[in-house]
């Protein structure tokens, strides 16, 4: 085991569980004898090239302040998405290492999703080129569950029980009236739609929800959508849709594109919106009912007060299992979530290689969403709910919740 200092970042789009992973890594290292410092780096690795370092030691000082980490939403160490260049003799390589050297880093941590894995993945391939001893982990997190080799990640649970808390919520309010309406709401997920799929979940328990529900993992057709539209107006006065923002057509061309800017980031992802827009011009047009759009937006990952505990706690226990692989002498690699059994729901943590997880998509399979496409299935569903368990006994202050902030 080598003796130096350990770096956490986090990157990526937040949720309401990344902080919890954050302090389950400290954690992990807190008391080894071979960490010395514990530092943050703000703003991913863009803050580390400026070094933009925090000693969490001081931050988090007891267990009262590790905790309401655990209960704060987005990343408390703040974000990026810088994308690292592929050819490995990139000068940006060589002075990212200075800076480890500099600083006394042996322990990496990088906190995020598919692109997030790519720089960890990145990191580790120089690391290994230029002999430097370290111990380089991607720690997973991602509320759109599309991770390759996890059963899910850290962060979707939480989105998850918001989206079908909010889904059984908006079904519950649409139903009041007799007139005829529908009702179209957009649910982040760009290549999967996991999140999404969370909508179908109030149906286990009897309740209200949406009625169809449209994910990218299908081809989206407007005819077989307006025939599907109009037979549930048949059945009922008011329909509700949930719709993926990344929902396409067969050739590729995203539903809500003609609402959208047309500009990419820096991972050549395009920016999606107003997909469930463009659907309620499309129902107003065809249909003639009344019909609104709601996009659940920012609040999906971000909605912390409703929480699943089983999320976090797994992700306060992912991020303590990265911390004891890279002291175990583990590198180039991520924990991953392996399901046991789901009644009763045990997970169990597996590293797997970092290079075999980035830019590798998971998506919904087939046989999860019915056969007309416009829908999901009950055994799905079931895999899914245990994700979305307990709630957290979160700190409040004058009726709000206390948040910890990282200066």
């Amino acid at each position: 085991m080598i003796k130096g200092n350990a770096v956490i970042g986090q990157s990526g789009g937040p949720t309401c569980a990344i902080n919890a992973t954050l302090a389950g890594v400290f954690l992990g290292l807190r008391d080894n004898e071979n960490v010395k410092n514990i530092y943050g780096m703000k703003n991913g690795i863009e803050g580390f090239l400026k070094e933009d370092l925090v000693d969490l030691r001081t931050v988090l000082k007891d267990e009262d302040s590790v905790f309401a980490l655990e209960c704060t939403p987005s990343a408390a160490l703040g974000s990026c998405r810088k994308k690292l260049p592929a050819d490995m003799n990139d000068a940006l390589y060589e002075e990212i290492f200075a800076l480890f050297e500099k600083h006394d880093i042996r322990y990496f941590f990088y906190i995020g999703g598919n692109d997030s894995m790519d720089t960890a993945a990145k990191l580790s391939a120089y690391a290994e080129k230029c002999g430097r001893e370290m111990h380089i982990m991607g720690v997973p997190k991602t509320i759109d569950n599309d991770l390759a080799q996890t059963d899910h990640t850290p962060g979707f649970g939480s989105a998850a029980k918001f989206v079908a808390t909010t889904m059984q919520e908006i079904a519950r309010d649409c139903a009041v009236y007799k007139v005829k309406a529908v009702t179209i709401v957009e649910i982040m997920g760009r290549d999967a739609g996991w999140l999404t799929a969370a909508a179908g979940l109030p149906r286990l328990n009897g309740s209200l929800t949406a009625d169809l529900i449209y994910l990218p993992e299908v081809d989206f057709d407007n005819e077989a959508f307006l025939a599907a539209v109009r037979a549930e107006l048949e059945k009922k006065p008011n329909v509700t849709v949930a719709v993926s923002e990344g929902i396409h057509y067969a050739d590729g061309h995203y539903v809500g594109e003609g609402a959208q800017s047309g500009a990419t980031d820096i991972f050549g992802h395009k920016y999606l919106a107003g997909t469930a827009k463009q659907l309620e011009m499309l129902v107003k047009a065809e249909i003639g009912c009344k019909v609104r759009s709601v996009e659940l937006s920012l609040p999906q990952r971000c909605a912390a007060h409703i929480a699943s505990k089983t999320d976090i706690e797994e992700s306060v226990r992912i991020g303590k299992a990265a911390a004891e692989a890279a002291l175990g002498g583990m590198t180039a690699a991520i924990p991953m979530f392996v399901r046991k059994s789901t009644e009763p729901y045990v997970i169990d943590i597996e590293c797997k290689k970092v290079s075999e997880v980035a830019n590798e998509i998971r998506k919904v399979p087939r046989d999860g969403i019915n056969e007309e496409g416009n829908n999901v299935t009950d055994a799905l569903l079931k895999e899914m709910m245990p994700l979305i368990g307990g709630q957290l006994d979160i700190p409040y202050k004058n009726g709000l919740p206390v948040h910890l902030v990282i200066d």
